[in-house]
Formats: C-alpha cells, structure tokens, sequence
C-alpha cells in the first residue's frame, strides 16, 4: 500500500464522518428514463387491479367470524365415513400416480422432438413444441371436463387429464435439459458411427436424467394436488367427496376429507423428497 493511502485509512479510522466511497456496497443503478416509465406503468395497473379485483381488508374483516363459525362447524372430525373416503383418496393417488407415469413416458417421446439437437425435422420440432404450449396453456381442469365428455365419468378421465398435463409440464423441461447436454459425448459416439437413436440413448438421456427424475418426481406432487379438485366435474378421486359433503353443509365430514388429503399431499412430497435424496 502506498504511504499516501496508508494515511488516508489511518484518518479514516480516526475521524468517522470521512467515509470512503469506494469501499461502501454497490448500490441500486440509475434508472433509464424508459424504465422508470415503465416501473410507474406496472406499479399504476397494479394499483388499478386491486381496485378491478374488489379487494378489500374491511370485507376480510368483517369475515373472520363468519370464517369462525365454519371451524367450529368442522371440528371436530366426524370419522364415521372413513372407509368410504379412504378409497376415494387410494383412487385420487392411483389417478395422480399412473397419469403421471404415462405423461413422463409420452414427454421423453415428445420432448426429443421438441430438442433443436436432436429432433430428425424442424417440422416435427415446431408441432412438438406447440402441442407442449397447448397442453400446458389449458388448465387441467379444463382437460378434465373434455375428458368426462369424451370417455364418460370416473378416474379414467381424470386419468388421461393428469397425463396430458404432465406432458404439457415435463415436455418443456426435458427438451431444455437435453438443449444443454454437453455435445462432446455425442460427438464422440458420433465418430463411432452411432445412430441417432444411440447417439440419444447412450449420451443424451443418461446425462439428462438426474434433471428427468427431478421434474418427474415434482409433476408427481401437482398431480397429486391437481387429481383433488378433479372430482369436482366427475373425474373421479376424492373431489367429488368434499363436494357433496360442502354442498349438504356436512362441515365434519369435509374438515376429514381435507386432513386426509393433507396427510397424502404430505407424505407424497415426503417421499419424493427421500426419493431426490437417493437417486440424485
């Protein structure tokens, strides 16, 4: 350090109003004219929004009794049903488990397509893509409600509802993690004359599986979430359940409903967190 340097930290630390300027934390940068245009714009149409959407903390308050009063209707539980809705719960998750099963087998398919590397035609990489787009833009709900008019009522269509969303879920994520594969691995099987196919099999997806596992076993959890409310059009599961118990102002019943439905939600990510734990 030079003397001169040295002096100014030696009246730094004696005198603490001279403050160095260089040594304090970056701070925020000036904002450009146009951004801050544009920060007023966003922070304007939110504050309309909240004025669109009627939100209001007086009406929270003056619904906390009534809130009050539908817990003390809830409790407690009334297990006198408990066989009835425990198969409905097994079918929620058996509905959550295979939709999910056959939209991770049907996203590796698509996915590969959706891959700029890999696809074998751009033609086949922008359908693929736009059937991802597709299936994640239309709500599962909506795709249960399609279902029930295309197969009839029961979990069959609540089924086929999680495997598309699924696919809409873990097709984008696949094809971004085989986007970032390192190409050196499969220039190298390439320089042993592998096909595409080999080339995919035995450099692509074996690099990209931890990535596979993780978003498969996270679709598992939102199915297993999503299969709940799918009842509620007659897709099958336990939503039907909690409907009619709501409906006929049977509040015990549904408060067991919701704790059993909070325990499989719970134990599911439980699992698939060990599950993350283990395998990646």
């Amino acid at each position: 350090m030079k003397p001169h340097d040295t002096a100014a930290e030696e009246r730094r630390f004696k005198d603490p109003s001279v403050v160095d300027h260089k040594l304090l934390p970056q701070r925020f940068k000036r904002m450009e004219p146009f951004s801050f245009v544009v920060l007023l714009a966003c922070a304007a149409f939110f504050v309309s929004s909240l004025y669109g959407t009627d939100f209001s903390l007086l009406k929270i308050a003056h619904g906390v009794p009534y809130m009050l009063d539908l817990l003390s209707r809830m409790f407690p539980p009334d297990f006198s049903r408990l066989g009835a809705v425990g198969r409905a719960l097994l079918e929620t998750f058996q509905m959550a488990l295979v939709g999910t099963v056959l939209g991770v087998l049907f996203s590796m398919v698509i996915g590969i397509l959706a891959t700029r590397s890999q696809t074998p035609s751009m033609v086949l990489y922008y359908i693929s893509r736009g059937f991802i787009a597709l299936f994640r833009t239309v709500p599962d709900l909506i795709w249960a409600i399609i279902f029930v008019v295309m197969v009839g009522l029961g979990p069959f269509a609540g089924t086929l509802a999680i495997m598309v969303d699924t696919i809409g879920f873990c097709g984008r994520f696949f094809a971004e993690a085989m986007e970032e594969v390192d190409p050196g691995p499969q220039e190298a099987w390439q320089a042993l004359g592998a096909t595409r196919l080999g080339v995919i099999f035995c450099a692509v997806i074996p690099a990209a599986l931890p990535s596979f596992i993780n978003t498969a076993l996270f679709s598992l959890e939102k199915a297993t979430r999503s299969s709940v409310v799918l009842g509620l059009v007659g897709a099958g599961g336990i939503g039907i359940e909690l409907k009619v118990s709501m409906d006929m102002f049977m509040y015990d019943q549904a408060s067991t409903i919701m704790l059993l439905i909070f325990f499989l939600v719970l134990i599911v990510e439980r699992a698939s967190t060990w599950l993350r734990q283990r395998v990646i």
